[in-house]
């Protein structure tokens, strides 16, 4: 509970300084439009030449591409300005502030920075994902539709992990800007389903760099295309990685140095 303060308490700070600039809401708002309509013409040109793309149709792409924008939107409201204020503080050594706080640091570095206006993504991506699964022949059921809202909250999970296990990397090389760059173009990748990759770069994009299990997983379990067993395989897996991520945490910290060392 106190955590779940610190976070809200932040959030608060965020949207009153983002509401200082209202305009940044229209401008992300086109630019949200934009990134989905040219993934509604890519889509259209791939099917105009054929009937599926290795199995996917386009309403289940539609919902692909839906759960891509959402992932994006929430990647970009609180993972993406963490990642980014806390590498600044460790190349500044400022990070001392976090530490010497009376909160977990984990908890409070991962919640000082939210881009408010990021969150249309999230509503345009809800829509598309709507409109393609009121397009499926066969609309979800109650079961295929909560196991796709728990796949995409273990998404969320994972690349939160991954991006902090990226992050805590400043503490032993203080320049991790060229690796989030490459993490930010992989995750380009996400915007198609896993399954037209090769089985090797499957593999990739699912468990060491999770963007198809945050992306194609959800979407899979809202088309139901996702056995049971292989959701409780892949919700081990995060958990796993939780605890990997908060030991890896707990070891970077310990070789900061900062301002006050």
């Amino acid at each position: 509970m106190r955590a779940l303060r610190v976070a809200l308490l932040h959030l608060r700070v965020s949207v009153m300084n983002e509401l200082q600039y209202r305009a940044n809401f229209f401008i992300q708002l086109i630019q949200s439009l934009i990134s989905v309509a040219t993934g509604l013409i890519v889509l259209a040109l791939i099917f105009d030449r054929t009937p599926d793309l290795n199995g996917w149709t386009r309403p289940q792409l539609l919902v692909v591409l839906g759960i891509y924008s959402i992932v994006g939107g929430f990647f970009g409201f609180g993972l993406e300005p963490a990642v980014v204020r806390i590498m600044g503080d460790v190349r500044e050594g400022t990070f001392d502030y976090v530490l010497t706080k009376p909160v977990d640091s984990q908890v409070l570095a991962s919640v000082r920075a939210f881009r408010v206006w990021r969150l249309t993504d999230v509503v345009v991506g809800i829509a598309v994902a709507t409109w393609g699964l009121v397009a499926l022949p066969n609309p979800p059921s109650l079961t295929e539709l909560a196991g796709g809202v728990v796949m995409l909250m273990a998404g969320f999970v994972a690349l939160y992990c991954l991006g902090l296990i990226i992050v805590t990397g400043a503490f032993w090389y203080t320049n991790m800007d060229m690796v989030q760059d490459l993490f930010t173009g992989m995750y380009r990748a996400g915007q198609y389903p896993t399954g037209v990759y090769p089985r090797w770069l499957r593999l990739v994009l699912t468990f060491l760099v999770p963007i198809g299990l945050a992306v194609t997983t959800p979407s899979q379990s809202l088309t139901g295309q996702l056995t049971w067993q292989r959701l409780v395989a892949l919700l081990g897996f995060v958990t796993a990685l939780v605890v990997v991520t908060r030991l890896i945490w707990k070891l970077g910290t310990k070789r900061y140095s900062g301002a006050s060392a």
